[in-house]
């Protein structure tokens, strides 16, 4: 063997061309082998597709008691969720499941128009898709509000941008084009003339020049009914000194909720009365402040111009808000002195802590800071983020700790509880899907959800617990309360934190309350996540903290927190 070794030694010494052509074809096989196994180990499964039997486990495991677990900041999120792959629909399979044809066979327009039917299908179980429309600049399919993205723009992004504002249809248009509307005005067209790839999204198909892919948006959110880009705010008597609660009117016999919603936007004012055949244009205020509804019947007359709209009456007004933003709440800035106390905004996570600062800060005009630093929510405006939280400058602080030390060193607290079930899945999503996205399907039916919930259960019980025995000044605010009852709830929070209360800034709140943090109900699960198990060691947990809040004279949980 060694002699045979010598001669190939010997060989490629007197021939180093060889050697070194040798040498490289070597290297072109390994990179190949490499290339292959790339493609072929790790096949493009879509993670609403992958089978749940993966990784489950098993539904029976018993949930931790709170004394198994030292619950605060040791828990640290699993990581960014995996990006979402996708293959093809089933029809693309022989009888015996082998794959028969790939896209890449088909040529021209007609393989991407019939790669995005594929994704399309299979993109959102709540959007569906109804096919290629005509459209025309002069004369848009869709009438509604219209947004372009010509780096970023996507299938759910547009249909998440539509169903936020009430419209029942979303197109999308020239790649990075999104349009929405209530009904679609233009022809149907071949599939093949939808053929643009999304500028955000490879292998998604956004329309083409002067087409549409139309969505129906099949919305499952407990959202305010809305008129084009106008939310419906109800039925309400006409104010008793309507030139002061409503400044602007204006007659219009032809009277519509576009033409009255047109003029007061244009006007710049956030409210629009329809009174019949007149206009009324105005603010939420302590003349008018939208709190008492009357029955809709009351204000049940048809437009003039409208057949299947009402336009209220002198004496009932229907009222729409605009998209004009009511910037008497706007404003906000640091506190001019360092603050003598620090208030903590404590809650479990998924409870809406975020939601709650946006609206301290619109209703008292200060900054609100964090125990923590999160690069996203200061990109969003809140700018105490990057404050240290003793910097004395912000009007309170966020928090999600829960242990002893932790409590003490703040001064007084508003604690905010929200129903377990909401808040676990709430947070789940955010470990998975960001402050706005969602948890893939795959993570729900892996092994994922079970971890979490056996992990944060306890913890929601230990979060409130230990504020209640150690918080030195609390109150508590329930966040389906501060939901229900915004303006009374708000009212509440700002008075401990040593801000005189002002109703108008406060009804101001009221009409933009949502943020940049509100979660669209278009991606909801359709089935409850939640085994008999984890629903007997959770119930047990909110009659842990039903006893305690009793126990010290404040109101019990909601009833809704249970049974599931």
């Amino acid at each position: 063997m060694a002699k045979l070794w010598f001669k190939f030694q010997r060989y490629f010494r007197r021939k180093p061309v060889r050697f070194f052509t040798f040498l490289v074809l070597y290297l072109m096989a390994g990179s190949l082998v490499f290339l292959h196994s790339g493609f072929v180990g790790q096949p493009a499964i879509s993670q609403s597709q992958a089978s749940p039997a993966v990784g489950v486990q098993a539904e029976g495991a018993e949930l931790p008691f709170l004394g198994d677990l030292h619950l605060g900041r040791g828990f640290r999120d699993a990581g960014e969720a995996s990006s979402i792959a996708r293959r093809y629909g089933p029809w693309f399979k022989g009888k015996d499941g082998s794959e028969r044809a790939k896209l890449g066979d088909y040529g021209g327009a007609w393989s991407r128009a019939l790669k995005g039917r594929i994704v399309r299908e299979k993109e959102e179980e709540r959007a569906k898709y109804i096919g290629c429309y005509l459209d025309d600049t002069q004369s848009r399919a869709l009438r509604g509000v219209s947004f372009f993205d010509y780096k970023k723009m996507t299938i759910f992004r547009c249909q998440d941008n539509c169903a936020e504002r009430g419209y029942l249809y979303a197109g999308l248009e020239f790649g990075a084009e999104c349009y929405c509307g209530h009904k679609i005005q233009a022809t149907n067209v071949s599939e093949a003339e939808c053929d643009m790839e999304c500028k955000g999204e490879r292998g998604g198909v956004c329309g083409g020049a002067n087409r549409l892919s139309v969505y129906r948006l099949q919305l499952a959110q407990e959202s305010a009914r809305r008129y084009g880009s106008a939310v419906f705010r109800g039925c309400f008597r006409r104010p008793d000194n309507l030139s002061l609660a409503l400044p602007v009117t204006a007659a219009m016999l032809n009277m519509s909720v576009d033409k009255c919603v047109d003029l007061c936007t244009e006007k710049e004012y956030p409210l629009a009365a329809l009174a019949g055949t007149a206009c009324h244009c105005g603010f939420p205020t302590t003349r008018f402040p939208l709190h008492e509804r009357e029955d809709e019947q009351l204000c049940a007359q048809k437009c003039s111009a409208e057949e299947f709209e009402s336009c209220g009456t002198p004496r009932y007004f229907i009222v729409y808000q605009t998209q004009v933003q009511d910037n008497r709440c706007m404003d906000r800035r640091f506190l001019p002195a360092k603050s003598k106390q620090l208030v903590a905004l404590a809650s479990f996570p998924g409870a809406g802590n975020t939601w709650a600062r946006h609206l301290i800060e619109l209703a008292t005009g200060f900054y609100t800071g964090s125990y923590y630093f999160d690069g996203s929510l200061y990109n969003k405006g809140f700018k105490g983020e990057r404050d240290h939280w003793r910097s004395g400058r912000t009007i309170c602080i966020k928090t999600h700790e829960s242990g002893q030390k932790e409590i003490e060193a703040f001064d007084a607290a508003i604690l905010l509880i929200r129903n377990p079930y909401k808040a676990l899945m709430a947070e789940f999503n955010r470990k998975y899907g960001g402050h706005i996205g969602f948890a893939a399907h795959a993570h729900w039916k892996g092994k994922e959800w079970p971890e979490f919930v056996r992990n944060y259960a306890p913890w929601w019980a230990t979060h409130t617990l230990d504020w209640l025995k150690f918080g030195k000044k609390v109150l508590v605010v329930h966040f389906e309360d501060l939901k229900r009852d915004l303006f009374v709830q708000l009212g509440r929070m700002v008075s401990l934190l040593g801000v005189a209360v002002r109703e108008d800034r406060l009804l101001c709140v009221e009409s933009q309350k949502d943020g940049n943090f509100k979660r669209s109900g278009l991606r909801k699960l359709e089935y409850d996540p939640y085994t008999a198990d984890m629903q007997k060691v959770i119930s047990a947990y909110i009659k842990m903290v039903d006893a305690a809040l009793k126990g010290r004279n404040l109101t019990g949980v909601p009833d809704d927190y249970y049974p599931r």
